[in-house]
C-alpha cells in the first residue's frame, strides 16, 4: 500500500539516543541521560496537588477548543505581568503542547508550497513539519557571526532570492541557547510585518535566562503585524509529560485555529489544562525560579570547565539549558562520538547533525536540566573518556 510522501521526514534523533540510553540502563548500566531537553524535577507541587483535586472532582470530559477560559485568562495576565503587554485572552489558544501548537500555527499561516525560513542550527521539528506539511524550508546558516540568529540582511537576501512566506525565530534557541536582543526583535518583526512575511516566535525557553546583556521580550508586541507566538508548559514549568501549550495569536487566525483545533484535536488534555492554572499562582513562578537557579549553578560550572572538555567553539549559553560544542578536535564525528560515549562511558548527548545537516557532524548538544550533581558526574565521565581517545 502506498505510503505518503509527506511522511518521508527524518525521525528527531534525541529520541533514538533516548531509547538506546534507556535500553542500557535496563540492562543495570548507570547512564546519566544529557541529551534531552527534560527538566529534572517535574511539575511543581501546587500544580500536582491541583491535578489530584481534579481527578477526584471528575471534571475530565472535553473542553472548549482554545481551552478553558480560567487558563486562556491566566496566560494572559502572565503577559501583563512579565512583559507589561495587554493580551486579549480570546487570542490565546491552548494546544497540546507546543508541538501541536506549532502544526496549528503552520497549517493556519502557510499553504502548499510556501517558503519559510528558520535559522540553522535549529530545531528539527520545525523543518520536519513544514516539510510534512508541504512548505519549503529556507535554511538561513546562522553561525556565531550572527551569533546563532537570523538577521534581516540574510532575510533580505532569501525574500528576493525567491520570496518568503514566513520566518520562525527562537529566544533562547535550541539548541544553542542564544537570543535575540529587544532590538534585533524588533528590527526582524518590522521587516515581516512591511513585507507581509508571518513571524512565528518560539518562546518556549522564556523564563531561562541567564545574561544581563540580553533581556527577554516577547514577539506579542508585535500581533498586529501578524506574529504568533509559540510557548509551552514543559521547559519553564517542567511539565513535559503534560503535553501542554499555548499560542498568542493576531486576530486574523483565531478563527482558523479554533476551526483547525476543534478537527485535529477536539481540546488540549483536560486535566492538564486544570491544572495548569495552578502554575500562574506565586507558588508555581517560585518552584520554577528555584529550577532556574538549579540550571544556573550546571550551567557556570560547565563553563568553568570548558576547557577540560575541550568543545572549541560553544555557542553563548544564553538561555534554556543546552551546551551547544565544537568537538571536532576529538577527531571524531558527532554521531559516532555520541555512540561511542554512551556504549564506552555510558553518557548520553545529542550530536549536532540533529540541528544541523551542514555543519552538525562537528557538534554535540549537552542538556544541563539534569539534576547539578548529575551534570558534574557526566563531565567528569566525558573528560575521563576523551583522554582515551
Amino acid at each position: 500500500m502506498k505510503v505518503s510522501q509527506r511522511s518521508h521526514v527524518p525521525p528527531f534523533a534525541v529520541m533514538d539516543v533516548l531509547a538506546a540510553a534507556n535500553q542500557r540502563r535496563a540492562l543495570g548500566h548507570d547512564v546519566l541521560n544529557l541529551c534531552a531537553g527534560e527538566p529534572a524535577t517535574g511539575a511543581s507541587d501546587v500544580v500536582r496537588d491541583r491535578a489530584v483535586e481534579v481527578l477526584r472532582s471528575g471534571d475530565l470530559g472535553y473542553t472548549e477548543a482554545l481551552g478553558v477560559p480560567a487558563l486562556r485568562q491566566e496566560i494572559a495576565g502572565h503577559y501583563q505581568r512579565w512583559y507589561g503587554v495587554e493580551v486579549d485572552p480570546a487570542r490565546v489558544a491552548v494546544t497540546t503542547g507546543s508541538s501541536g501548537g506549532f502544526v496549528l500555527a503552520f497549517l493556519a499561516s502557510f499553504d502548499v508550497g510556501d517558503r519559510v525560513a528558520l535559522a540553522r542550527p535549529g530545531y528539527p521539528a520545525y523543518k520536519n513539519i513544514l516539510a510534512a506539511l508541504g512548505c519549503e524550508v529556507v535554511e538561513l546558516d546562522c553561525g556565531p557571526e550572527t551569533r546563532y540568529q537570523p538577521t534581516v540582511s540574510q532575510l533580505m537576501e532569501a525574500y528576493y532570492g525567491g520570496g518568503l512566506d514566513g520566518l520562525i525565530v527562537a529566544s533562547p534557541a535550541n539548541p544553542t541557547g542564544t537570543m535575540i536582543t529587544p532590538a534585533e526583535l524588533d528590527a526582524v518583526a518590522r521587516w515581516c510585518g512591511d513585507h507581509d512575511v508571518r513571524l512565528i516566535s518560539d518562546e518556549i525557553y522564556h523564563g531561562i535566562a541567564y545574561s544581563d546583556d540580553v533581556q527577554q521580550t516577547t514577539a506579542a508586541v508585535y500581533a498586529d503585524q501578524g506574529a504568533v507566538v509559540v510557548n509551552s508548559f514543559s521547559k519553564y514549568w517542567a511539565m513535559t509529560g503534560w503535553r501542554l501549550g499555548w499560542l498568542v495569536l493576531p486576530e486574523e487566525l483565531v478563527g482558523p485555529v479554533d476551526a483547525l483545533a476543534g478537527n485535529v484535536a477536539l481540546s488540549p488534555p483536560a486535566l492538564a489544562q486544570h491544572a495548569g492554572v495552578a502554575a500562574f499562582t506565586p507558588e508555581g513562578y517560585a518552584s520554577s525560579a528555584e529550577n532556574v537557579a538549579r540550571y544556573a549553578t550546571s550551567r557556570a560550572a560547565l563553563l568553568e570547565r570548558a576547557d577540560e572538555l575541550g568543545w572549541r567553539p560553544v555557542a553563548p549559553a544564553d538561555g534554556a539549558f543546552y551546551l551547544y560544542g565544537d568537538i571536532s578536535g576529538t577527531g571524531l564525528d558527532s554521531e559516532t562520538y555520541c555512540a561511542r560515549l554512551l556504549a564506552e562511558a555510558d553518557v548520553a548527548l545529542t550530536p549536532g547533525t540533529d540541528f544541523d545537516g551542514v555543519h552538525g557532524r562537528d557538534w554535540v548538544r549537552l542538556s544541563f536540566a539534569a539534576a547539578p550533581e548529575t551534570v558534574a558526574r557526566a563531565v567528569d565521565r566525558i573528560v575521563a573518556w576523551q583522554a582515551t581517545l
